[in-house]
Formats: structure tokens, C-alpha cells, sequence
């Protein structure tokens, strides 16, 4: 959707997230590049999530929740600080990033970055869905980015 582009200096699409980036390593998030947001854009949303965890742990589970990113955000370095961003809730129960973790075999992990219309008034309790529901309707560009992460 659009030309809106997400792309890792630390993994390929589609290749191998490094281990340092697991919830049981570094915990760390990668360090991502944003190319190509529309001028209509008055915020970034993040949601990393993992579809693989269905079978395991009855859900997808979501990483990460980022939302109010600037639209100018070009970087996201390792290991950030959302100081100009809010983040919320993942599923391990905790604020901010929780890296890959799977607990039985090879997992596919998705980087989804949108684009909105709108800045939006979350707290820190938010959920996937939470987030989701709020940018119903407010996406103008969006793009994934995925890496696999070994158990």
C-alpha cells in the first residue's frame, strides 16, 4: 500500500533475524529504516508480530507497539528509546520491545509499518487489537518487513 518502505541493515526480508535481538539474548530491537512517507502523514505506527505462534500459544503474538512515531523518523536505531513515540503492551506482558522467542520450532516474524492520518491518544496498556482498532480508517500507506528467528 503506496511506496511506503521498511527495510534492516541487520537482516534481509525474509532471512534470519540475529540472535541478539531474542527475548533471551540482547532483547534488543533491531535497527530499522523508513523510506517513502507520504506527505499526508502525520504519524508512524509499528506492530511486530508473530503469525507462527498460533499453534503454540493459541494467538498471534505480538513483540512490539509502536505508535505516534514522527512521520520525518527515517531510523530506528538498536535498541530505541521511543522517546518521541508511545509504545505499548506486548503479549510477554511488558511496555516497549520483547524479541523473538519461539518455544518449538522455526517462527516468521512481521515488521508492519503504517502510516496514518492522525496521531492517536493510547496509554501504555494497549493491546494489538487496541492499536488496530484505533487506526481503522486512518492508514494511508502501509508495509511489512519479516525475518525468522530459530527456537
Amino acid at each position: 500500500m503506496g511506496d511506503l518502505a521498511l527495510t534492516s541493515p541487520a537482516f534481509d526480508d525474509g532471512d534470519r533475524i540475529p540472535d541478539r535481538y531474542g527475548y533471551e539474548a540482547e532483547n534488543v530491537n533491531p535497527p530499522l529504516s523508513i523510506e517513502n512517507v507520504p506527505d499526508d502523514a502525520e504519524s508512524l505506527a509499528l506492530i511486530v508480530d508473530d503469525p507462527d505462534a498460533v499453534d503454540a500459544a493459541g494467538q498471534v503474538w505480538t513483540h512490539w507497539l509502536v505508535w505516534n512515531v514522527p512521520p520525518d523518523t527515517t531510523t530506528i536505531p538498536e535498541d530505541w528509546e521511543a522517546e518521541d513515540a508511545a509504545e505499548g503492551t506486548n503479549d510477554f506482558g511488558e511496555v516497549g520491545y520483547g524479541g523473538p522467542n519461539p518455544p518449538d520450532a522455526e517462527h516468521r516474524y512481521r515488521f508492519k509499518l503504517f502510516a496514518l492520518e492522525t496521531t492517536l491518544d493510547l496509554s501504555s496498556e494497549t493491546d494489538a487489537d487496541d492499536l488496530a482498532e484505533a487506526m481503522d480508517g486512518h492508514v494511508v500507506a502501509a508495509t511489512q518487513l519479516d525475518g525468522a528467528y530459530p527456537a
